[in-house]
């Protein structure tokens, strides 16, 4: 019997200590909830600040005019409406867009950002928003067709690129061609294939050489190789979940409402938008990245 109350009391502490551990976590949760003020910050200063490169059509680039135009801007620009606050855009380095989001310069970063497990350690990212892929393009009369003909040829690409990326982390690709070469920004490269003979190649993504290819008919042609495949999102500061779900929901809403529809129709011709990929963890990226 006083073995038996023994085990009896031991339960009962045990009980109340599991207890007390469980209470204590609930409080730390909703203390964290409670903590993460992304959100109404932003409704509460009354604007969504979007960090972009200026030169990557057509998700954000100059028009005639020099105003900052495109698919994020328009598609950011229903968000901060279903949000109900004014739209900043802000041209910022895209080398260090991480550090001006980190330092509170920007609120997001919005403009053809792709999702990797790198970024994924350092900023919160939405759901995906967008499929693309890094593809390779050479001059419409190139005599190059695919990667096997890349021997000794020189590849440009932006710098801080997905694609930059991809080619480094493919040393079977870096140990055929000559060198590469990194531009600022993705026009840069671009000119150069078609101008010069600097490069025979540029790496870069298929949304932007697409709409390029649009304006300049006849002076590019894309190999059927794909350097890599990949997901477009947003990204906001580590632990800004609030702020995410609130985008992702918008971003579902003018999904539902057809303004995505009509959006991505005035760009690329069709709705390419997707809103059926949950966010994606470390070991997704991993297999899409490998």
């Amino acid at each position: 019997m006083k073995k038996l109350l023994i085990l009896l009391a031991l339960v009962t502490l045990i009980g109340a200590a599991a207890a007390g551990c469980g209470n204590k976590d609930a409080e730390n949760g909703d203390a964290q909830s409670a903590g993460d003020t992304s959100l109404t910050d932003i409704t509460t200063k009354g604007e969504l600040i979007l960090g972009c490169d200026d030169s990557f059509p057509p998700m954000g680039f100059r028009d005639q005019n020099g105003e900052v135009v495109g698919f994020d801007i328009d598609l950011a620009q229903g968000v901060a409406d279903k949000l109900g606050v004014d739209l900043v855009v802000k041209p910022i380095n895209w080398s260090t867009k991480e550090m001006d989001l980190l330092n509170g310069n920007i609120d997001v970063i919005w403009n053809g950002y792709t999702i990797t497990q790198e970024r994924d350690l350092a900023v919160e990212f939405s759901k995906p928003y967008l499929n693309n892929e890094q593809v390779f393009v050479v001059r419409a009369n190139s005599d190059i067709n695919s990667v096997a003909d890349f021997a000794g040829k020189l590849i440009g690409c932006q710098i801080d690129s997905a694609a930059l990326s991809a080619i480094n982390a493919d040393p079977a690709l870096l140990g055929i061609i000559e060198d590469l070469t990194v531009y600022d920004n993705y026009q840069d490269a671009l000119l150069d294939l078609r101008i010069s003979d600097r490069i025979s190649v540029v790496a870069v993504d298929k949304v932007l050489i697409n709409y390029e290819m649009t304006q300049l008919p006849g002076e590019y042609r894309v190999l059927d190789d794909v350097l890599a495949v990949e997901y477009y999102g947003i990204g906001m500061r580590k632990g800004s979940a609030a702020l995410s779900q609130a985008i992702d929901d918008a971003l579902d809403e003018m999904q539902d409402d057809g303004t995505t529809d009509v959006i991505s129709s005035k760009w690329f011709g069709e709705n390419i938008v997707i809103r059926d990929v949950e966010k994606l963890t470390q070991d997704e990226l991993l297999e899409i990245e490998g």
